[in-house]
């Protein structure tokens, strides 16, 4: 556990000792409860990353743990929101960095918490359909035996006999929302396309470097399937903490908290992700990962339905955690009835 966790702990004190210095006792308490949020929205990330894990050597999962935590906390918790203000706003990421220190009411025209809500319905756009992608393509794989919640599952899967159907769907479910959602239509448009895209980038770039890895003795190819799977678990990172990105704006605006709290959690939620992979947890608890999927999809739901209408984050926490539980308590009797 120690040897797992001992440097989200390390860094969990170092992290609270920092906002306790940048902002007092208020500071102290937004962090810890920008931690709780973290971890409780991003659960069913650890469980999914955990599946890719399994496939990369110890060298790379460390590489997860520190290189891969210093993009997670800096590229998409501090770095990424200056970005998609800069851009929407047509102010350099700079001026957005210099009006988020302001730390201006996000209700007030031209302050930073208010201009990265403007950018809310392309961030949700594409998180949510990239996220969309990732359950219909587990759910749809014409080689998964195990079903969790049968006749549903068993036939969603028979959609694979269509060639590209998850693609199908995205894309009736993208001009969906755009045709009831005008005011954003064009937005909604172009960041789910970018989704969609990035999603085929990358799930294939993942896939080439791995069949070039089981069919090739070449360590050179086994080290590009890792990089491969290494880059999409950053894409996949990214997808994960847009709700938790925009939920800590509602909490505060201040970019150096948020990023001290996202980011203490985004490391536990790593942490756990590399002890699953050691500890063998979803060849244990084989409904895990369907839960964890069943969590993106609603998460995916949930995000493109937030360009419109606001979505409590206890919401996004609480059905996240209800899959999660659900799929592990049926794993739970599976196994005893097994036993028995």
């Amino acid at each position: 556990m120690l040897r797992t966790f001992g440097w989200s702990f390390a860094l969990t004190i170092a992290g609270l000792v920092a906002a306790l210095f940048y902002g007092g006792g208020h500071a102290l308490v937004i962090t810890a409860i920008l931690v709780v949020l973290e971890v409780s929205l991003s659960f069913d990330n650890a469980v999914v990353n955990a599946r890719v894990l399994e496939r990369m050597s110890a060298y790379w999962q460390r590489l997860f743990l520190t290189l891969g935590m210093v993009i997670a906390v800096f590229g998409m918790r501090l770095i990424f929101p200056l970005l998609v203000v800069g851009a929407t706003a047509h102010i350099s990421p700079w001026r957005a960095w210099q009006l988020a220190l302001e730390r201006g009411d996000a209700e007030t025209p031209g302050t930073y918490g208010y201009l990265l809500s403007d950018a809310h319905p392309a961030i949700a756009a594409f998180g949510g359909i990239f996220l969309l992608m990732i359950f219909l393509d587990f759910l749809i794989d014409e080689q998964k035996s195990l079903h969790w919640l049968g006749g549903l599952e068993r036939g969603i899967q028979r959609l694979g006999l269509l060639d590209k159907a998850s693609v199908m769907i995205v894309l009736v479910v993208l001009l969906g929302f755009a045709s009831v959602y005008h005011e954003h239509d064009s937005q909604i448009l172009a960041a789910g396309v970018a989704g969609l895209l990035c999603y085929l980038l990358v799930d294939g770039g993942a896939q080439l470097f791995s069949e070039v890895g089981e069919s090739s003795q070449i360590v050179a190819a086994t080290g590009k399937a890792a990089f491969s799977l290494f880059m999409y678990l950053q894409v996949l990172d990214a997808s994960f903490s847009f709700d938790g990105v925009i939920g800590a704006f509602a909490i505060t605006v201040d970019p150096v908290i948020i990023a001290l709290g996202l980011g203490i959690g985004a490391l536990y939620v790593r942490s756990l992700t590399v002890l699953m992979v050691r500890k063998g947890t979803l060849s244990e608890l084989v409904y895990l990962e369907h839960g964890a999927h069943w969590a993106i999809g609603a998460l995916a739901v949930l995000l493109l339905v937030s360009v419109e209408h606001e979505v409590p984050e206890v919401v996004t926490g609480l059905i996240g955690v209800a899959f999660i539980a659900a799929a592990l308590m049926s794993s739970v009797r599976r196994n005893r009835a097994h036993a028995i």
